[in-house]
């Protein structure tokens, strides 16, 4: 029996791989490297390089090698490329996942797991933000999620797939141990790029909007350690393996940081000055978002082992600097 990781090629998917081999899981990875990369498959997983909307490829995978759970991290996650681009994020984000969706129940795998997001939620009232909470996404990105997850629930009811959607905040940092991290050029996290312009890659940064009603007037957002979103996987994995029912789960520390703070998060940990240029608010950016994270911890036991901004910093640094050299070897 396996476990199907889709876009496990990409940032979060390679350290899903890693934590699931490290169960001592076996791992088929589907992805078709658009954005992810070869050399970030660990190995002994298996890599198939092919589209999540082939449900004839998707059929083919699931009976060859016995897959039992499907973790489904494959799609399009900028949120104002979606809004100048939705039909693209509603054909890659949904209509590709109703596809997969569909070979998962017709090839009886019992166990799916989603890659939700915390921009279902839009622009929350308040702070932390519960899963019960008023679900009014402000992107065509966090809407298609949202279908997603609608799609899933009422698959559940229908055909008794037992599924978990987990809400990311915002992912970030890399693997401890060097083996992986966020290498998509052109990225747009914000902890990314704030050590891209500390290592001297960039210029200069851009902060995006300073007129929010937050305390310095830039964005609030909860930082969660990539690994830890990788061990929150695991954890609902384990949940439903033991007969969990499908349900949504947050994913972040409940603490909120702005950009500006980040910044100077950055500039701490690498010692060095990196220049940021106020710029006009982007579309689709809310102005506060934190995790109200008691569900997850209290239903699936997890327990976050890198709950510390410099820490994440660190880690998304140490992979940054070496980057270079990983990409070119190759």
């Amino acid at each position: 029996m396996s476990v199907l990781v889709t876009g496990g090629a990409g940032y979060i998917g390679s350290h899903m791989v890693l934590e699931l081999l490290a169960g001592g899981e076996e791992v088929v990875v589907l992805d078709n490297l658009s954005t992810g990369f070869r050399w970030a498959v660990a190995k002994p997983a298996e890599l198939v390089v092919g589209d999540i909307g082939d449900q004839d490829l998707v059929a083919t995978l699931i009976k060859r090698n016995s897959i039992r759970a499907i973790i489904h991290f494959a799609g399009s996650i900028v949120v104002p490329e979606s809004v100048t681009q939705p039909l693209a994020y509603y054909h890659n984000n949904t209509v590709k996942s109703r596809a997969l969706i569909e070979a998962a129940v017709d090839g009886g795998v019992p166990h799916f797991i989603f890659s939700s997001t915390a921009a279902v939620y839009g622009n929350p009232a308040t702070a932390p933000v519960a899963e019960d909470a008023p679900l009014m996404p402000m992107s065509p990105y966090g809407s298609s999620k949202l279908m997603t997850e609608i799609m899933l629930r009422d698959a559940s009811n229908a055909y008794g797939l037992k599924a978990v959607a987990l809400r990311y905040f915002n992912v970030a940092g890399a693997d401890p141990q060097g083996r992986s991290g966020q290498s998509t050029p052109r990225a747009t996290h914000l902890i990314k790029i704030a050590c891209e312009t500390a290592l001297g890659k960039r210029g200069h940064m851009e902060v995006f909007g300073t007129d929010y009603e937050t305390a310095d007037g830039t964005c609030v957002r909860d930082y969660i350690h990539v690994s830890d979103l990788a061990a929150a996987h695991a954890a609902a994995l384990g949940y439903l393996r033991d007969g969990g029912g499908t349900d949504v789960f947050n994913c972040g520390y409940s603490k909120g940081y702005s950009v500006l703070e980040v910044i100077e998060a950055v500039k701490r940990v690498s010692g060095q000055r990196l220049e940021a240029r106020m710029s006009p608010r982007r579309p689709g950016d809310p102005a506060r978002i934190v995790a109200g994270s008691d569900k997850i911890r209290y239903r699936l036991g997890w327990k976050p082992r890198h709950d510390d901004l410099d820490l994440i910093v660190s880690h998304a640094l140490a992979w940054e600097a070496q980057l270079g050299q990983r990409l070119s070897a190759a």
